[in-house]
């Protein structure tokens, strides 16, 4: 590799994407096919595998990853192991933090995407402090990447006027999201903006429960579900807005898409989104659960042309100055020499 890092791949569950992606850069991928919680059967796969790779360092990421490999007996003991969080992982138990307190006598380091998600580890698993260190997520520069499609444009595509205003989210449609706050929102701004939609890209468990809010707010024509789409940046590319109303995150990669894309951005004050957005000045936040503020936020963007481009602007700086890929892989390659030294 350039860096001088040979790189290989183990998957626990299935490949996905990416493993097509790995292997076309000539990366090596193993894909161990994880059956249970816990397998016995993909203890000693793993096992065999890293004692045959016998690397300096592994990196494993999200928790069955991150248990795993510190398990008794299965890292060759030259090994360094950095496990990975990427999120305030509220939604995680008790015997799941307990399992994190417990192995981190088997753990070199922590990497965390945010100054939130260290807090979160160090608070509620324990983790000391100086065993973690934040590398926050890299984005690449999209806003002058390309025309914005090669085919309809997102108004044609959904029979919207040129005019409309489109107050976009993507992601994953759960709870955490907040998503019902969003949609209560849109349909107080319908009230002031007539021409205003909101345009959902991706899937997740609420998605009937939503559609059926909408419904019962009256707006349910106001709300538009693309579902899971490949083309997510370019349908990014052109809303008026972002909104992410999420009640914890890590380090939102939507809302940074958003923000190297240059479209102004609207999101709820919680720690790791004010890490990316200061009020009025990167974007535009708003109180947790406050569907009253949203709207008012969005209007401010949606109405204010020099407030909306001073922000988009100032968003897309930040991500290009302080978010780049080559900074987080740079971060990863210092953390990696000090541990081997």
């Amino acid at each position: 590799m350039q860096s001088g890092i040979d790189v290989s791949v183990i998957a626990l569950n299935r490949g996905g994407f990416y493993a097509q992606e790995l292997s076309r850069a000539g990366v090596q991928v193993d894909v161990l096919s994880k059956r249970f919680r816990f397998d016995l059967l993909t203890y000693f796969r793993l096992r065999r595998r890293l004692y045959q790779l016998q690397p300096d360092i592994i990196q494993s990421f999200l928790f069955s990853a991150n248990s795993y490999v510190r398990l008794p007996g299965i890292a060759p003991k030259s090994s360094k192991v950095i496990v990975s969080e990427r999120c305030v992982d509220t939604w995680k138990s008790g015997w799941q933090l307990k399992t994190d307190r417990r192995l981190f006598g088997r753990t070199d380091a922590m990497t965390a995407n945010s100054e939130s998600v260290a807090e979160f580890y160090a608070t509620n698993a324990g983790v000391p402090r100086d065993l973690i260190t934040v590398i926050p997520n890299g984005q690449p520069v999209l806003a002058d990447d390309g025309p914005v499609s090669t085919g309809p444009t997102l108004r044609e595509e959904i029979g919207l006027s040129a005019d409309a205003r489109v107050v976009g989210f993507v992601g994953r449609l759960a709870p955490q999201k907040c998503l019902p706050d969003l949609v209560w929102a849109i349909q107080l701004l319908y009230q002031v903006i007539n021409n205003v939609y909101l345009v959902v890209v991706g899937d997740g468990p609420v998605r009937d429960q939503l559609a059926e809010l909408a419904r019962s707010f009256d707006c349910r024509d106001r709300v538009i579900f693309l579902g899971h789409r490949a083309d997510a940046i370019a349908l990014t590319r052109q809303f008026d807005a972002f909104c992410l109303p999420s009640s914890f995150e890590g380090m939102s990669n939507s809302l940074m898409e958003a923000m190297a894309l240059k479209v102004p951005v609207v999101v709820s004050d919680i720690p790791s989104n004010r890490e990316l957005v200061q009020h009025e000045q990167t974007g535009l936040l708003f109180p947790l659960g406050d569907g009253a503020a949203m709207m008012k936020a969005l209007k401010q963007v949606l109405e204010n042309t020099e407030l909306a481009e001073r922000v988009g602007r100032a968003g897309l700086n930040l991500i290009t100055e302080h978010h780049s890929v080559e900074q987080m892989v740079q971060q990863h390659i210092d953390l990696y020499q000090k541990l081997s030294k």
